[in-house]
């Protein structure tokens, strides 16, 4: 969300911003916003005259009274009341005005980094750098929940009676193996020197519109009925809005977390290969990391993250790239952005893993997230996140990756990194034939 100061004096530029994103249908908003700001600005210019002149004549009616004027100082009294119910009206258009201006304000894309290339969707991304030799096996792998029916590992049918679409049973070995790259991750990060944090998996509505767009807002939360409440889409959220109204030490800074939660999602996808099996689904389990930091050092932490998830993808021997996000695949709150994808030997191409985003000050601004400076200044922090692992993508791209065939079973190999957290397991075969 960007300053109201800057948007009215900066109104070019956030329209230019806006024309970057090929999100013309939002070129009215900055107009719309400044002519209701600076109505807002006229009626608290009024009313504070009036408090002003309201204050002055009370010590007026006291004076009068000590005197013993009380004709004057009933007249004084009378002339109160009737600016009282001006007063009151003028109050009223305040926070009629103060609402609208804030909903506008929060429709408005923050202004993205100066680096992000300009594309109309993510169709236009970038290729950062490729990590790892991409594999292309000369036997057949399977699709992915072919490759756990193998091992006895997935259960749809029962999960669809029990839930519906876009839930699953993970079983045996496989299950064990989800388990294990979360708490591989959780260690690797705790190993980065990040605060390991279990949030709260449901959110106040006040958090929700801190950490992202009414439009993410719309296609991802599920709502609890009759309760202030959401389900998360991601920790990233809960742990960002942990800080919500806060005033942190900037000697406290940077503020690092990595949390562990399921996530819970509306959206569903339903085009291409990848979008069967357990690619997209409405609940998952995910490693997500945090930071909290100073606006100078924000740039230097986004890129720790990234450089962090391809780390740990080629220690469990998948090879990634990385791909910057373009300035129309960019959420609205976001500065920066880049993907992670891991190769898939079954596609031969990549799929993305991980998304690594840097927010600058949006939604510092939201939640009241500040930072007191040695100075006793008080500014507002950065904040950025970033997928550790999202076991049902990493476990894709780990069964595939990973997958060796003797002409009549399938085996997983477990990478070294792994091996601790499936009791020292080198390798699994599946029960069944293919």
């Amino acid at each position: 969300m960007l300053d109201l100061k800057f948007i009215c004096e900066n109104a070019d530029l956030v329209k230019n911003n806006i024309k970057k994103k090929f999100k013309d249908h939002k070129l009215p908003l900055v107009d719309e916003v400044i002519a209701l700001y600076k109505e807002k600005c006229e009626v608290n210019s009024k009313a504070n005259d009036l408090r002003a002149n309201r204050n002055k004549i009370s010590k007026q009616i006291g004076v009068l009274m000590g005197q013993g004027k009380r004709d004057e100082a009933e007249e004084m009294k009378r002339l109160v009341n009737e600016q009282a119910a001006e007063l009151k009206a003028l109050e009223e258009k305040e926070e009629v005005l103060g609402k609208a201006v804030k909903e506008l304000q929060m429709k408005i894309p923050n202004i993205v980094d100066e680096s992000v290339p300009v594309g109309r969707d993510d169709s236009e991304n970038v290729e950062v750098k490729q990590y790892g030799k991409q594999s292309k096996p000369d036997f057949e792998i399977p699709y992915h929940t072919d490759i756990m029916a193998l091992f006895d590992g997935i259960d749809k049918e029962a999960a669809g009676k029990v839930a519906g679409e876009g839930f699953y049973y993970l079983m045996g070995d496989i299950a064990r193996m989800h388990s294990a790259v979360t708490t591989y991750a959780r260690d690797f990060m705790i190993n980065k020197g990040f605060t390991y944090c279990i949030p709260p998996f449901m959110i106040r509505s006040n958090v929700v519109t801190g950490v992202m767009s009414f439009e993410e807002m719309d296609a991802m939360m599920y709502k609890i009925e009759g309760e202030d409440l959401y389900l998360i889409g991601t920790s990233e959220h809960s742990m960002i809005g942990k800080f919500i109204d806060t005033i942190t030490d900037e000697a406290k800074l940077p503020l690092t977390l990595t949390s562990y939660s399921p996530c819970f999602r509306k959206e569903k996808g339903a085009h291409g290969i990848e979008e069967r099996g357990i690619y997209r689904i409405h609940q998952f389990e995910k490693q997500e990391m945090i930071v909290i930091c100073k606006p100078e050092e924000s740039m230097d932490w986004f890129n720790k993250m990234w450089s962090y998830s391809v780390e740990l993808f080629t220690s469990l021997d998948i090879p990634v790239r990385t791909l910057e996000c373009c300035t129309g695949d960019l959420a609205d709150l976001k500065v920066k952005s880049y993907d992670v994808e891991a190769w898939s030997p079954k596609q031969q191409r990549y799929f993305e893993v991980c998304s690594c985003s840097n927010l600058g000050d949006a939604q510092a601004r939201r939640l009241g997230i500040r930072v007191k400076g040695e100075d006793g200044k008080k500014y507002l922090a950065h904040t950025l996140n970033n997928t550790v692992v999202a076991p049902p993508r990493m476990l894709i791209a780990l069964l595939e990756n990973n997958l060796t065939f003797d002409g009549e079973y399938y085996s997983i190999k477990i990478p070294e990194a792994l091996r601790p957290y499936m009791g020292g397991s080198a390798c699994i075969k599946a029960k069944n034939k293919y």
